[in-house]
């Protein structure tokens, strides 16, 4: 017989697919023969839909590792839905190790059941050299809750790792611990960078982004913009000059590619406004916060679109610019006195 948590969780997991992709979803996981699929009638409810799946993993007595490959199949296709942090690691010397698979998935389930016994540990490798790691996590006395999970993407031959822990913040450094033995890493650190898109970020890191400013040619501007008949030539001359020199600035800072998909970039502000001692308008030496944060479904086309559209002047401030160069979007903007590594003076 099959856990009855085990099927539940399989069920819940069927009920979380979009009904129009739950026959390619299984046929993906590959746990239920093509004889099986062709018994389920994926036009009714999908309650019923996830019944029959269910009785079906019964048949065949599924268990936990066949449960947690479909979440990890299911999360690979809508991996938008999850927020990721990206991780760099360092070692020491620029030497280059041969990676093992089966080595690294040794070393990290030895890790983390040696730091932590109740602990579900699953793997799925994907064409790109992506190794998706599943974790579920328990405690010393309760079972690994299948519903909090954390998921770790590490490419092979990289120093980079996407995290997105639904975890307590306790957990997370048994993961990072566990990835830097398991890659032969002396220390990873957390990068302030931070969105949905798992695609957009690999691009920032890795520098994929660039490729596509060389092979997109802008039609020429006169071809663009076709004058009113009746227009002052005088004028037309200037606005196609100004036109020209905003599109030259817009190009060296974002190019003519399509930018890397992030939501947010968030700003703290830490400054002391200093007066004239004699005015005594500002007596306090404690410094003013505040957070800016900047919003959009596609942020860095927001702000590429902002000067050609004459809402704002050409180039931007480089706080805004800066971000896939950096490969951050969260910052920290103080004094001069008070700068540390990775932030910004103010002006």
């Amino acid at each position: 017989m099959m856990d009855e948590t085990v099927a539940e969780y399989i069920r819940r997991t069927v009920l979380k697919i979009p009904r129009d992709e739950i026959k390619t979803m299984l046929q993906k996981w590959g746990f239920l023969s093509e004889a099986q699929l062709q018994n389920i009638n994926f036009h009714q409810i999908k309650e019923n839909i996830s019944q029959e799946v269910v009785q079906l993993c019964e048949e065949n007595c599924a268990d936990i590792k066949q449960a947690a490959v479909l979440d990890i199949i299911y999360n690979h296709i809508h991996q938008n839905k999850r927020m990721w942090s990206v991780y760099q690691m360092n070692k020491k010397g620029e030497e280059t190790e041969i990676f093992d698979l089966t080595d690294f998935k040794k070393k990290i389930k030895r890790q983390l059941r040696t730091a932590l016994k109740n602990v579900t540990i699953n793997f799925r490798e994907y064409e790109d050299n992506a190794i998706w790691i599943r974790v579920a996590w328990g405690t010393p006395y309760t079972k690994p809750n299948q519903y909090k999970t954390s998921y770790a993407v590490y490419h092979s031959q990289t120093p980079y790792v996407f995290i997105s822990a639904s975890v307590f913040r306790s957990n997370l450094p048994l993961l990072c611990q566990a990835l830097v033995v398991a890659t032969s890493y002396q220390d990873i650190r957390e990068m302030e960078l931070r969105g949905h898109s798992l695609n957009s970020l690999k691009d920032i890191v890795f520098r994929r982004y660039s490729q596509n400013f060389q092979t997109h040619c802008p039609r020429p501007l006169q071809e663009r913009n076709v004058a009113p008949e009746n227009a002052d030539l005088r004028i037309i001359r200037e606005n196609k000059t100004e036109k020209e020199k905003i599109e030259r600035v817009n190009w060296e800072v974002f190019g003519h590619g399509p930018q890397p998909k992030l939501e947010f970039a968030q700003y703290k502000l830490e400054t002391i406004f200093r007066s004239d001692p004699k005015m005594h308008t500002l007596d306090k030496k404690e410094p003013f916060r505040c957070v800016v944060k900047f919003s959009s479904p596609d942020l860095l086309e927001s702000l590429k679109s902002l000067a050609p559209a004459g809402m704002a002047d050409a180039p931007l401030s480089p706080l805004l610019t800066c971000i896939t160069h950096k490969a951050r979007n969260y910052f920290k903007i103080r004094d001069k006195k008070d700068l540390l590594p990775g932030g910004f003076t103010s002006p």
